[in-house]
């Protein structure tokens, strides 16, 4: 691939979209050069590192096929491309998951636990759940590699968009397509699942 230059590494996300109406080739060019790192790190983390190359790759084919449709007004650039990585890894995760496991029972609950906000955790403060110097190792690429396979793939998400990619509770609720306080809920739960294997 060629090189980007570097005045286009200081393009904002509306500039590039202006771009790809002119020149759809070297706006993809920018794209990927801009999100190839972070969207590789996000899905070898949720999935894992042998299979991230190739979601990665059929997360910018469904960019490029899509890219017309973005909506500025509905959510930020880098939101977007982060629900595409994000239900892109989902899918290829189900796709798993019935291959190997279409034939085991599943939980009652599922995916249901976390919209039923528990109202005590809801008022905890999180700070006070784990001491500042965990809080401050989420943001270690290390330590989150450690931890994360011991997690459930909904805090999983959590985790990595809010302390490896630096969004607002706000942005992982447009990308996970849930209601801010269970992403707040599952943020909580997911720190004091953290407490318990750190212990």
């Amino acid at each position: 691939m060629q090189s980007i230059k570097n005045d286009d590494s200081t393009s904002t996300d509306e500039e590039i979209i202006i771009l790809y109406k002119k020149n759809p080739e070297e706006a993809l060019k920018i794209i990927v050069n801009r999100y190839t790192s972070s969207i590789y790190n996000f899905t070898a983390r949720l999935a894992n590192r042998n299979d991230a190359p190739d979601i990665v790759q059929e997360v910018f084919i469904k960019i490029w096929k899509n890219i017309t449709y973005f909506n500025p007004l509905k959510a930020s650039f880098k939101t977007w491309i982060f629900t595409i990585a994000k239900n892109t890894t989902t899918d290829f995760l189900r796709k798993r998951r019935s291959l190997l496991f279409s034939d085991m029972p599943t939980h009652a609950g599922g995916e249901k636990d976390d919209e039923n906000i528990n109202s005590f955790a809801e008022n905890i403060p999180t700070e006070e759940l784990l001491p500042d110097l965990v809080l401050q190792k989420l943001e270690d690429s290390k330590f989150l590699n450690e931890v994360l396979d011991k997690l459930r793939l909904g805090y999983k998400e959590v985790l990595v968009l809010h302390y490896q990619e630096e969004m607002t509770f706000e942005e992982i609720g447009k990308i996970l397509k849930k209601p801010l306080n269970t992403v707040k809920s599952q943020h909580r739960r997911a720190i004091m699942e953290l407490r318990k294997i750190l212990n």
